[in-house]
């Protein structure tokens, strides 16, 4: 029979503890001594990553690695609180990719989904599964899960992307599988611009049936979202934290573009400042136009174009605009939806 005790003129029950070492020995903890996070949020910091000082890293790393070495020449964006495991969030991986004139990211495919985010540069295409997309600046790309895929520069000038992933749920899961293809790039299959033919005009073919999970559409071009925008804007005032904000979605299912991901962009407009507003997904923003400032909890970031910046879950987010700002972002709010986790409001 446990005796429990008295406790010592320091407050510890030696007894007690020795029950704590002995469930220990078993690989058991005690319930009352558990110390995670019991309220919402995570672990993730506010952070930036400015253009002006990435952009010539990015341009050092090109001088210093190929593609064949490195495979993707990624400059990968740490949360400073989440050291050594290669994430933005605690869900999110965010990555900064570029290709020089000339050169091929070779094929392969892994379970994450990925999405890109054409930052700077013309000339580029990425190919999936057989077809190749040509990439522009503000374009939004995405590569389902388990899909080959190949990058490459036929153009004259770097290109420079903000790469996206859902890595941490594969790893969650134990279910991070990747493949290389068996040569450099895939054969191209099908005609550029056939998945926008056949999903991106709210038509689809009469045979239709999802083949996966995410989106059918390959690339959503950014001179589209911005006429979307720019006619939103006219046809009312700004929501009071958000401005005038869109999300992506798969025009097969109305839902998010992936089963993880839910993906955004939105419009300030010139000396807009936005009330407070928090919810539960973590996300990763980048500047496409404009300039402004993020105040995320108590610290506050101004910004600039092709600036890429996190806030993290449940952390108070206000944002105001300088010059009219157009602001693309990704985040775990379509897992959570589909969890039942995702929650919002005021701060």
């Amino acid at each position: 029979m446990l005796i429990i005790g008295r406790m010592t003129p320091s407050g510890v029950n030696p007894n007690r503890e020795r029950f704590s070492r002995e469930l220990a020995a078993l690989h058991v903890k005690p319930l009352w001594e558990r110390v995670m996070r019991l309220q919402p949020g995570t672990a993730a910091a506010p952070a930036i990553w400015h253009w002006k000082e990435m952009q010539p890293h990015l341009m050092r790393a090109a001088e210093l690695i190929t593609t064949q070495e490195a495979e993707r020449r990624v400059l990968m964006l740490e949360n400073p609180a989440l050291k050594g495991t290669t994430f933005a969030t605690t869900t999110l991986y965010a990555g900064l990719q570029v290709i020089l004139p000339g050169e091929i990211a070779r094929t392969h495919r892994h379970a994450p989904n990925a999405l890109r985010l054409i930052v700077e540069g013309e000339g580029a295409y990425t190919a999936v599964e057989g077809e190749r997309v040509t990439m522009r600046p503000g374009d939004f790309v995405t590569t389902p899960g388990w899909t080959w895929h190949d990058h490459g520069n036929p153009g004259s000038e770097p290109v420079v992307w903000l790469d996206g992933l859902d890595t941490a749920f594969a790893n969650l899961f134990g279910a991070h599988f990747r493949e290389d293809y068996s040569s450099e790039t895939q054969p191209v299959t099908r005609v550029e611009g056939d998945a926008g033919a056949r999903y991106g005009a709210n038509l689809l073919p009469l045979e239709y049936r999802a083949p996966g999970h995410g989106s059918p559409l390959l690339s959503y071009p950014y001179t589209r979202t911005r006429e979307a925008l720019e006619r939103l804007s006219k046809n009312g005032a700004p929501h009071p934290a958000h401005g005038y904000k869109l999300r992506y979605v798969n025009p097969a299912t109305g839902r998010h573009p992936f089963p993880t991901m839910a993906v955004h962009v939105q419009w300030l407009p010139q000396g807009y400042a936005g009330s407070g507003y928090r919810s539960t997904d973590g996300a990763v923003f980048c500047v496409l136009e404009g300039t402004g400032a993020v105040t995320i909890g108590e610290t506050r970031f101004a910004f600039d174009a092709h600036d890429v910046f996190v806030v993290p879950s449940w952390e108070a987010c206000r944002l105001q605009a300088g010059a009219d700002c157009v602001l693309f972002s990704y985040s775990d709010r379509a897992a959570q939806e589909a969890l039942g986790f995702w929650r919002e409001g005021p701060a």
